[in-house]
């Protein structure tokens, strides 16, 4: 097993991944003296990505927290935790595996046709709470990237119809665990690349849709890689977007109403257009 924690001191692309973190944890307050944070570790490229990145800043940060990685086994026949396990105990990580019924709960409740991903992330979502009451973590992470923010915020608005994308950190419906997405800042290639460079051991769940996206979020991905032949900044500005949010230009009536200001006529200058957003035709 090829161990990495200590050996990534002086890797561009880690301490590019490292500072998109760091700012991630200044912006949104991600981490705080004393947190003792869960983070789930599914053998996945992004969650592995995710905890060598709080393990290098946890050893550098003025402030002392506490990691544990943690993995929820979902029961699905072939999924090779042993290759996990020896993984997080090869680079001296702390850790707790979980074993579930989470495949035999699909498997009897999932309708025809519907998404294994949905049941399953949600089923995982509540173990996963779960552990980290159980360790005495506060603090939840997990390894959502910018590129996820993006697609999620096309989906709701093109198959919800809602304006809405994720939170870098928010309180679950259980009241307790503070779930926190330090990748915010960090793209999925980056993190492709990172992941191949490092040789780090992904393994499948095995569930039967391993390795591909759901159809909808296949169809994000394709929309967005042909926009950025025409935009290649298309990504950073959509990420912008979710926290550069003007309410009084929505229609959500359920949002305190504004008085308009003098800014509104600015929105017919140029300078103004590129600041402030596009206007109404």
């Amino acid at each position: 097993m090829k161990l990495l924690r200590d050996e990534l001191r002086d890797d561009p692309l880690f301490r590019k991944l490292r500072h998109g973190v760091g700012r991630a944890v200044a912006d949104f307050g991600l981490i705080e003296e004393g947190d003792r944070i869960a983070v789930a570790v599914s053998g996945g490229k992004d969650s592995y990505t995710l905890l060598l990145l709080l393990e290098k800043l946890r050893r550098r940060a003025p402030i002392a927290f506490e990691i544990v990685a943690v993995n929820i086994d979902s029961g699905y026949p072939g999924y090779q935790i042993s290759v996990i396990e020896e993984f997080l105990r090869a680079n001296g990580f702390t850790y707790n595996m979980v074993s579930t019924e989470h495949y035999a709960i699909i498997r009897d409740k999932r309708r025809p046709g519907s998404s294994y991903c949905s049941i399953c992330a949600r089923l995982k979502r509540g173990s996963l709470y779960e552990a980290a009451r159980v360790l005495g973590c506060n603090k939840l992470a997990l390894g959502h990237h910018s590129d996820d923010f993006i697609e999620t915020l096309l989906l709701n608005q093109f198959f919800v119809g809602s304006l809405k994308s994720m939170s870098a950190r928010m309180l679950a419906d259980n009241g307790e665990t503070t779930v926190i997405r330090p990748l915010v800042y960090v793209a999925e290639a980056d993190i492709i690349t990172f992941s191949q460079q490092a040789g780090l051991p992904v393994v499948c769940c095995r569930c039967p849709v391993c390795g591909s996206a759901d159809q909808q979020r296949r169809r994000m991905k394709q929309l967005l890689k042909e926009l950025e032949k025409d935009i290649p900044h298309i990504k950073n500005s959509m990420l912008k977007a979710i926290s550069n949010v003007h309410p009084r230009h929505l229609l959500d009536r359920s949002l305190p109403a504004a008085l308009p200001t003098s800014a509104d006529t600015a929105l017919l200058d140029g300078t103004a257009r590129k600041q402030g957003g596009y206007p109404a035709p």
